[in-house]
């Protein structure tokens, strides 16, 4: 974050702005003797009220507390409103009661602003915090969720003594380096990204040997000028290997191929399935439970209306298409 939005982020500053706008605005209207002062002393007057209507008073609101916060923010307006006039009135002769009206209007109106201000920017923040929370959440979820499978396969060729467990290893720590040190930031290189599958079904294929038929494809753009949220394809990729299905007289093939647009990504993923023993209910939730919903929950949280996904099951087949607007 740069030094001039952290300036424009501190609360206190964003405080000093807003009293210097209305400041400006009672030098332009209010008719005195010494305007400058008249609105510096108006400004004075109405400054506890925001402040004690906010910090105080606003809460009752969110409480079974209601009625209480009413009667206070009213009695807040009418006390220092009267305050100010009978204050204003012994220091400037020109100042006359009868302009409690406008000066009770003023109160009410910069207490309502800035009530009004504060909840939006409360609501903000707090929109802001849960998705930050949910982001963490959902990617806590994914990584053990690949670990986990991963590991199931290093044991699985450790049982055997298979040559391919030294190479497997060292595809294992690369794509742990990666999920435990690259992706830290919500947005990371397409670049990377793309090496991250590439070395997870390199892994695969080590695993697989002649079992399948497995595809990468990348075309389009050049990627490293790119970014996108980071583990997101993984989900997909990993579910088309999890419910890879043993075809009868052919091999097994999982196809992930990537375009890269200018503005755009079309990402695809197809693989066989066993039609017999796999549902469409079984591929959405994984064995795990995690599956493709997170992946989905992270789509509308990262980039809401700028993904197009669509799942398709046919007899001997499942297919994921997305496409991402950069």
């Amino acid at each position: 974050m740069s030094r001039l939005d952290t300036w424009v982020d501190n609360k206190l500053v964003q405080n000093i702005l807003v009293w210097l706008f209305l400041m400006i605005i009672f030098l332009m209207v209010i008719q005195a003797e010494n305007r400058l002062l008249a609105s510096a002393a108006i400004i004075a007057f109405i400054i506890p009220p925001v402040y004690i209507s906010n910090l105080k008073i606003l809460p009752l609101f969110f409480t079974n507390k209601r009625v209480l916060g009413v009667v206070l923010f009213s009695l807040n307006i009418i006390f220092f409103t009267f305050l100010g006039v009978a204050l204003l009135s012994s220091f400037f002769e020109s100042f006359q009661w009868k302009m409690l009206l406008n000066i009770f209007g003023a109160v009410l109106l910069v207490i309502l602003f800035g009530t009004a201000l504060k909840l939006a920017r409360d609501s903000f923040y707090r929109r802001q915090e849960e998705k930050e929370a949910e982001l963490k959440l959902l990617k806590a979820q994914l990584n053990p969720h690949f670990l986990f499978n991963t590991l199931n396969n290093l044991y699985g060729l450790s049982v055997i003594k298979s040559e391919k467990l030294p190479d497997l290893m060292l595809k294992l720590s690369d794509l742990l380096r990666y999920s435990l040190y690259e992706t830290k930031e919500t947005f990371v290189s397409l670049e990377k990204e793309i090496k991250y599958l590439e070395n997870y079904i390199s892994l695969e294929k080590i695993r697989l040997e002649d079992k399948a038929d497995i595809q990468l494809n990348i075309k389009g753009y050049d990627p490293s000028d790119k970014i996108i949220a980071p583990m997101l394809f993984i989900v997909f990729v990993e579910n088309a290997f999890k419910h890879l299905g043993v075809l009868e007289g052919v091999k097994s093939k999982v196809s992930v191929n990537i375009e890269i647009e200018k503005d755009s990504l079309n990402f695809n993923c197809m693989n066989t399935i066993d039609s017999i023993h796999t549902t469409n209910n079984d591929i959405e939730k994984g064995k795990s439970g995690i599956g493709l919903q997170n992946a989905k929950k992270r789509l509308d949280l990262m980039y809401t209306d700028k993904y197009k996904l669509q799942v398709k099951q046919e007899k001997d087949f499942y297919q994921v298409a997305l496409n991402l607007n950069f």
